[in-house]
């Protein structure tokens, strides 16, 4: 990205219930609610901020009203009257999101602010004939994750089903709008989006060189915040 660019806007997916992180959820949405101090969904935002992320916009469903009260106004929320998805939550945002392409980030996971750059380093890889970017982490980096993973990530950097090195999903794609033709306009995931770009071979990753935490139960929350004890 040169000088003269400006950097994509952000997208953050803070609509779901949170239903594994009671009884924390009773009282907060998921993105609020904190580790190690800090909420989840300022975690991931300081992260991007770092990079040059100034945008940013949420989508919002459960205590979406406390959402809002938290950032005073500050942050732009695209409102579900029922949930959209993953997926529909981001379609229903796009005529709020100034750029193409732009970044999708989950509010439940994270890296340490500054302790790596992978968003420019997604940037550097979406061109012609790449349709998404997704943020890759290879499990050894991963806590909180309960699978073996999600995907390969190829030598060529490519993602796919099988060939290559298994890496989880980090919570981050940088996609552009274009793919959300033809889409459904009620729920759908992204997942959808994923496995049509694999089809076509036109999904990159980036791995993440850095730790990476889930925070989906309050065993994953308490295991992070140990590790993130000074």
């Amino acid at each position: 990205m040169s000088e003269n660019q400006r950097f994509p806007d952000v997208m953050l997916l803070a609509a779901g219930l949170g239903t594994r992180l009671r009884p924390l959820t009773e009282t907060l949405p998921k993105p609020l609610v904190p580790v190690a101090g800090v909420p989840l969904i300022e975690r991931i935002m300081d992260a991007a901020k770092i990079e040059g992320a100034k945008r940013f916009m949420a989508n919002a469903h459960y205590r979406a009203d406390q959402v809002l009260a938290h950032f005073g106004g500050l942050l732009k929320v695209s409102r579900e009257e029922q949930l959209l998805g993953t997926g529909g939550g981001v379609k229903r945002a796009l005529p709020m999101l100034h750029s193409d392409p732009f970044f999708v980030m989950n509010t439940d996971a994270f890296w340490p602010a500054g302790s790596d750059t992978p968003l420019q380093r997604m940037l550097g890889r979406y061109h012609d004939g790449v349709e998404m970017v997704l943020l890759c982490v290879h499990p050894r980096n991963a806590t909180g994750f309960a699978r073996s993973h999600d995907f390969c990530l190829s030598p060529q950097g490519l993602v796919t089903r099988d060939y290559g090195a298994p890496v989880i999903y980090g919570g981050v794609a940088l996609v552009g709008k274009k793919l959300f033709d033809g889409t459904p306009d009620g729920p759908f995931s992204l997942n959808d989006l994923f496995e049509r770009c694999i089809d076509r071979e036109t999904i990159a990753g980036v791995a993440l060189d850095a730790r990476w935490f889930h925070v989906g139960d309050p065993q994953a929350l308490a295991e992070a915040e140990r590790q993130l004890q000074p």
